[in-house]
């Protein structure tokens, strides 16, 4: 399945912007539109913090184990998930540009590593749930850097 990507400005530098989005427990009120019951093991930032949440979805429970693999500051962070009871891996990538009238331009990419057979046959309706959570998400977070508390 093709990977989704979606982007947000936010207003401050990019150090800033990547401060904030290292430590992986900040990402719970930018996402928790989705993503619920978080808990949090390993180091609080960087490669290495690991999250467990659950999906907010009706039905079966679905949880999801979340690593930092990789990081490349202030540019890029990369987490990995496995859901699905094992079945789905997932990919999760940050980027961070400076925009050229101040600011930093937020990109995540969203892929399947991994994905259970129903929703590969269901991949338009699940790429779109997918855009329109995470394009959510970043439009939380760039309200919640915008906000003066943050910085």
């Amino acid at each position: 399945m093709k990977p989704v990507t979606v982007s947000v400005s936010v207003p401050l530098v990019r150090e800033s912007v990547w401060e904030f989005l290292d430590v992986l427990a900040n990402h719970e009120p930018f996402t928790d539109h989705m993503l619920v019951d978080w808990e949090y093991s390993g180091p609080a930032a960087g490669i290495g913090a690991k999250a467990r949440m659950r999906l907010n979805k009706p039905g079966r429970p679905d949880w999801i184990d979340l690593e930092v693999i990789e990081a490349d500051p202030p540019y890029r962070s990369v987490e990995e998930s496995v859901s699905g009871g094992g079945r789905r891996l997932t990919r999760g990538t940050y980027r961070l540009e400076e925009e050229p009238t101040g600011g930093t331009r937020v990109s995540f990419e969203f892929s399947w590593r991994r994905i259970p057979p129903a929703e590969r046959l269901a991949s338009p309706l699940t790429r779109a749930i997918v855009r329109r959570g995470n394009q959510r998400s970043l439009e939380r977070l760039a309200a919640q850097l915008a906000a003066p508390s943050t910085t």
